[in-house]
């Protein structure tokens, strides 16, 4: 199991630079993969900019978007920068895509979230026609690069319906989950796993999954701080979730043994304090075993 960290670019107050800086160590001290997360009615960094920068001050390590709200983007523009991406960092991109749950991240950027499903199958068609250099309009011209990964950006789809894992099969390189523990995790993967063999897809898929974290004493209030903000549009549930994050080595060496267990394929540990010692503390505790 790949074992990658997510980038703080959702923590609140955190200057750009500092995206840099954590994106270098991350490869430094061999995370095989950077995540970001992504949602528009909030002061966090997008994720494509974000994965941008930590390409160009990188040279190995992975970024996915985990996960990119792909609705509340016109299709052909999210396309045209993730080709962009894919070539810019070698091929290093991975698209994990879901149709989104907030309604307000869709009214400020003027779409429909009530069609946002329908508007998601649609815009996989047309983004997978653009990447393969099909022009989008009659009788013009190609809108991206092609991307470096068999003329596709590989994508990880996100979702529990039914409309999401016949997604993973007809377009994704595999399905992530975030905000769900191992046991819950299981099934899903069980279930992605079933339905790629039914459908004839050749290889295993990718199975994902992102967990939060702290180490540290001096960090935990601040931790908590950004969870129970971030959450906030959920209620009291906002705080189980604060009170759920990774906050030992024992919990989260246990992660790690459980996520295998269940046959996750590359789990992230997604930060809670944007402090570059969160890193270092990770990589200390988890990288030697690996």
């Amino acid at each position: 199991m790949k074992i990658g960290i997510g980038m703080p670019n959702p923590v609140p107050g955190i200057p750009g630079h500092a995206l840099v800086d954590w994106a270098r160590r991350a490869e430094e001290r061999g995370f095989t993969g950077l995540a970001t997360i992504d949602r528009i009615v909030y002061p966090s960094y997008d994720s494509l900019t974000t994965l941008a920068a930590a390409a160009g001050a990188t040279s190995r390590i992975e970024l996915l978007t985990n996960i990119l709200l792909a609705p509340a983007y016109t299709p052909v523009l999210l396309a045209k920068s993730a080709g962009s991406l894919d070539q810019i960092s070698g091929g290093r991109l991975t698209l994990g895509l879901a149709s989104g749950g907030r309604a307000d991240d869709f009214a400020a950027v003027g779409r429909d979230f009530h069609t946002r499903g329908r508007e998601f199958d649609a815009g996989l068609e047309l983004m997978h026609r653009a990447w393969r250099g099909e022009p989008i309009t009659d009788g013009g011209l190609p809108v991206c690069p092609k991307p470096t990964n068999d003329e596709r950006v590989p994508i990880l789809i996100g979702g529990a319906s039914d409309r999401a894992f016949r997604r993973v099969v007809k377009w994704g390189a595999g399905w992530t989950v975030g905000g769900a523990g191992p046991d819950m995790a299981k099934q899903p993967f069980e279930r992605v796993r079933a339905e790629w063999k039914e459908a004839g897809r050749t290889g295993e898929p990718r199975l994902a999954a992102l967990t939060y974290f702290s180490l540290g004493d001096e960090v935990e209030e601040e931790s908590h701080r950004y969870l129970r903000d971030y959450y906030a549009f959920v209620g009291p549930f906002g705080e189980q979730i604060a009170a759920g994050a990774l906050r030992t080595p024992d919990a989260i060496r246990g992660a790690v043994a459980a996520y295998a267990d269940v046959g996750c394929t590359e789990l992230y540990f997604d930060p809670t304090s944007a402090r570059l010692n969160q890193v270092d503390r990770l990589a200390d505790l988890l990288l030697p075993s690996i």
